[in-house]
């Protein structure tokens, strides 16, 4: 059994994600969470996020904007570090409410709180069409850069905020997937330096076979998302980023993710 529910979120989310630029880590955590205590879902989540980033980059490195990735990337890389270290700090805080819902206790963290807030307002922002024809000019984005960053390294969701920012750049559809994968490896690279402890740790009791498992149908996942790339809209890539900020941002909020 979760051999069969990891490698389908993975598969599906991967291929979903493609076009939005996040959402991997996030849904794929709660699938690892269900069979594995949570120390080990992290660490196994972090590792396909990673992979799965790398061969992404692989298949569209040639769209890359390099100009967005520095502007972007840099403060990304100093936040992530920000935020990863924060996250270390914060380990031993509490919960701000518990409850049971169906049987099983949900915690509502302070990082969750904070971000699904602010996921749900990117949300809201996006379905409104006036905000559409908003675009942020490029001196905003090394603020983006941090703050996607930032959080990256505290919850583990850079790629919303940076989707956030990147879809009002002005890009091209290729350009956005290859630009948010740079990014998103930069990112990665910082919050596992930190995370690193946390992954040693964990390697003698990490189930490599799952672990396995999940990188390919995430890799197989992200084949189909570059395959269907070309049939794409940029108006429907947008929908999809909007819809899926609104339903990870509730799921943050109710503490169910």
């Amino acid at each position: 059994m979760s051999y069969l529910v990891v490698c389908a979120v993975s598969f599906l989310v991967s291929g979903l994600t493609f076009f939005s630029g996040f959402g991997l880590g996030t849904l794929l955590l709660p699938a690892f969470a269900l069979f594995f205590a949570i120390e080990k879902a992290v660490a196994l989540t972090a590792v396909v996020h990673f992979l799965n980033g790398v061969f992404k980059l692989f298949l569209v490195w040639r769209h890359i904007d390099r100009g967005v990735v520095i502007r972007f990337g840099v403060p990304a890389i100093a936040g992530a570090f920000a935020g990863a270290g924060l996250l270390v700090w914060l380990s031993g805080s509490g919960a701000l409410l518990t409850y049971t819902l169906f049987g099983r206790t949900v915690e509502l963290a302070p990082v969750k709180l904070v971000v699904g807030l602010l996921l749900l307002f990117f949300a809201c922002a996006e379905l409104l069409p006036s905000f559409r024809r908003i675009s942020f000019p490029a001196k905003y984005q090394p603020l983006g850069g941090a703050l996607s960053g930032f959080f990256g390294g505290l919850a583990g969701m850079q790629g919303a905020l940076r989707s956030a920012f990147l879809i009002k750049a002005g890009l091209a559809k290729e350009t956005y997937v290859a630009t948010g994968a740079a990014i998103a490896f930069l990112i990665d690279v910082s919050r596992l330096s930190v995370y690193s402890r946390l992954l040693l740790e964990q390697r003698a009791d990490l189930d490599y076979g799952l672990l396995a498992a999940a990188v390919i149908a995430a890799l197989l996942g992200s084949i189909l998302g570059n395959h269907y790339l070309p049939k794409a809209t940029m108006p429907g890539i947008q929908g999809a980023v909007a819809v899926m900020l609104f339903a990870v941002a509730l799921g943050l909020i109710t503490g169910l993710l």
